[in-house]
């Protein structure tokens, strides 16, 4: 008879003091059972541990399908340029988790990490938290001890389960509302858009940064009477020159911003929301602070003759804006050579039609991680969903990246794109960069 496991004895122990960042990191992975685990009650006890009362700073949570990260990003410049002391807190990261937590700017470091980390494992005592979950709440008390003042928190999944959510924001912004993570979101519009309003705080102002809202989100506004501002009603954006003109209908402000190779909505979304944070800013200190945004992975041009640009896009909504850039480019270009690999819950036909007009040849590699598809089984997706479409396989993105340059002239354009992992390994191939 097999001798009965004691479930006290078998819990992961957690790291001893003078622990390293990787040894923590390994344990958040094995101590919850599921990698995602959407509901707020796990988070809230171990948060009301942490902090007695809320802390006394500024919270901005931004929501959204895609340009959560560039609207971070930008409005994290945008507040620094006014004086603010800020913490960013985004995921996922490319190579380095300290890219997830940056204080004014720079990222934390091991040591702020691990310490977060001790102060989470104290306070959680039998709570058990995933890796994000757990990631999150150490990132709050990162901020708490750093005494930085305005808090930008990107949420990591949806919006109104997901782990962020349970600090309550001064300000709310939503990107955008489109179809991924069907699994935990639903896969509609409407479902989805509930899911992100879930940010939303009753009587507190918040920023719809798309056209087109969805009902959901709209009923949301009104039943908890938000002071909203909408893209195209509130405010609008129009070309001018490389860059764009940003007008305020109330209070009237027109502001020309700087061409940046970000979402335009997302860079709109993010002035908006420091002039009603920070209505002092002025022109020149906005034009200078969008002028210093870097983010990997955001249509990053990594090399030239032939051009190559890497983008985190991994759904149909990401690759319809990519599509936008590369459309821009393409007169100035031969051909366009894409490299495309992907995790298995994502929309690979979905991503394939939405470049197909704009893409002259397509090279597909393989991913080796979590969810990460071969390039035998993309390919076999493709097959499926678009029969005619004739594709080049490789067991890796640097694989396909060399099969790319080495077909691709001068004047040619590459796009390596599909995930975090496709941008990060393209990165390291292009660059040389790992850490």
């Amino acid at each position: 008879m097999p001798r009965r496991t004691d479930p006290v004895s078998s819990r992961p122990v957690a790291p001893g003091a003078n622990a390293s960042l990787a040894t923590w990191l390994s344990y958040l992975e094995s101590i919850h059972p599921a990698e995602i685990d959407l509901g707020l009650d796990r988070v809230l006890t171990v948060l009301r541990r942490l902090f007695r009362n809320r802390p006394r700073v500024r919270v901005i949570t931004v929501a959204g399908t895609n340009g959560k990260g560039s609207t971070v990003a930008c409005l994290e410049s945008l507040l620094r340029r006014a004086g603010r002391a800020t913490g960013a807190y985004t995921s996922p990261h490319l190579y380095r988790y300290n890219e997830r937590v940056r204080i004014n700017g720079t990222e934390a470091t091991d040591d702020q990490l691990v310490t977060a980390f001790e102060r989470v494992e104290a306070a959680r005592g039998n709570v058990t938290l995933t890796y994000f979950e757990f990631g999150t709440l150490a990132a709050f008390q990162v901020f708490a001890d750093a005494g930085v003042e305005d808090w930008i928190l990107e949420v990591g999944l949806g919006g109104r389960l997901d782990a962020v959510n349970v600090m309550d924001p001064d300000l709310a912004v939503i990107a955008s509302v489109d179809i991924d993570h069907v699994d935990f979101l639903g896969g509609d519009r409407e479902t989805i858009g509930f899911e992100k309003a879930g940010i939303l705080r009753q009587g507190r102002p918040a920023i719809y940064a798309d056209i087109d809202p969805p009902r959901s989100v709209l009923q949301q506004v009104a039943a908890q009477r938000i002071p909203l501002k909408r893209l195209g009603v509130d405010y609008r954006i129009t070309d001018a020159g490389e860059g764009m003109e940003l007008t305020l209908m109330s209070p009237s402000r027109t502001l020309t911003l700087p061409a940046t190779p970000l979402p335009r909505n997302s860079v709109a979304a993010a002035v908006v929301a420091a002039l009603m944070l920070q209505p002092e800013l002025d022109n020149l200190a906005i034009t200078e602070a969008l002028g210093e945004v870097r983010l990997a992975g955001r249509f990053e041009c990594l090399a030239s003759s032939p051009e190559i640009f890497v983008d985190v896009g991994h759904n149909p909504h990401a690759a319809r804006w990519l599509a936008d850039r590369i459309r821009a480019r393409k007169p100035l270009r031969n051909k366009v050579y894409a490299v495309y690999a992907c995790l298995a819950d994502k929309d690979s036909s979905g991503v394939v039609d939405a470049l197909a007009d704009v893409v002259d040849d397509w090279f597909i590699g393989g991913l080796d991680c979590h969810r990460g598809l071969s390039a035998a089984e993309l390919r076999a997706r493709l097959a499926v969903s678009h029969p005619e479409l004739v594709v080049r396989e490789a067991p890796t993105v640097t694989a396909a990246l060399s099969s790319a340059r080495e077909k691709a002239q001068a004047d040619d354009l590459i796009v390596i794109f599909g995930s975090f992992f496709t941008v990060a390994e393209a990165r390291a191939s292009v660059l040389g960069e790992s850490s």
